[in-house]
């Protein structure tokens, strides 16, 4: 047995700028809390692993302090972080649903060619379980994702770029970590496949083009699709030679194969 494992954001659809950055902002107007990521300072936030994560940094940022203050006892800014990232999260599938945030190209079709070839599916995320089911459903269709095994949100305390959710995927579906392909796009994603043993295909998203993708074993543009967006290999340490779509037949020299010198 074989596993394709799929990040959800930024791999599914490009949803960090364009549905996370709108949701905490809209939610923080809609709380009453007097405060807006720009899309810069998200960007940095994204180092930080997981939305709740994300707000309890802000509980040390000055500036934040200075537009509210949060509970003294420890519990309550626990209570305040759940309240806000619940509401932050209905109105983020909400965009979901609506189509706002199309799939990423290449996504449905290499899933349903690996899952013809009999590999195993998952995804494997840090966002709320709801959330990513709502991406998953919008990329693949409901049939297709009901073959998705998914583990998401607080199912690990360590989140990436500790392997942890990884490890977690791969004795979820009873596969071995060598015998798993994540597809990943950003830095912590893929320390946190490598960290498990897994091979890792990057596709880059919008926030993480210029990341450190050095331990990847390829890097890609998209995964491609026929008379849609073209893939471009951007760094290669795999035996994969995809053309303009990355293809089932890449996964498996990706998984197999032997290494060769990375691109320029």
């Amino acid at each position: 047995m074989k596993a394709l494992i799929y990040d959800c954001d930024g791999v599914l659809g490009d949803t960090e700028r364009d549905g996370h950055l709108p949701a905490f902002n809209q939610m923080w107007r809609e709380m009453g809390v007097p405060w807006q990521w720009s899309v810069e300072e998200y960007g940095r936030k994204l180092k930080i692993g997981g939305g709740k994560e994300r707000m309890a940094s802000l509980f040390a940022e000055p500036d934040f302090l200075e537009a509210f203050t949060p509970p003294a006892a420890d519990q309550e800014r626990k209570d305040v972080i759940a309240a806000w990232h619940k509401r932050k999260s209905a109105i983020y599938q909400d965009m979901i649903r609506a189509g706002q945030i199309p799939p990423r190209s290449g996504v449905k079709r290499l899933a349903e060619g690996a899952a013809n070839r009999g590999w195993a599916l998952a995804v494997a995320s840090t966002s709320a379980h709801d959330s990513v089911a709502a991406v998953l459903r919008r990329a693949m269709g409901d049939e297709l994702a009901a073959r998705f095994t998914v583990l998401a949100g607080d199912v690990v305390k360590a989140k990436k770029p500790a392997p942890d959710i990884y490890l977690l995927t791969a004795g979820r579906l009873g596969i071995a970590p060598a015998d798993c392909v994540v597809i990943e796009d950003s830095n912590n994603g893929v320390e946190a496949a490598a960290a498990a043993g897994m091979k890792c295909v990057v596709t880059v998203s919008g926030y993480t083009r210029g990341e450190d993708f050095s331990k990847a074993d390829i890097v890609l543009t998209c995964l491609g699709d026929p008379g849609g967006d073209v893939c471009e290999i951007l760094e290669n340490r795999s035996a994969a030679r995809p053309g303009s779509c990355f293809m089932v037949d890449d996964l498996e020299k990706v998984l197999g194969g032997s290494a060769v010198p990375a691109a320029e």
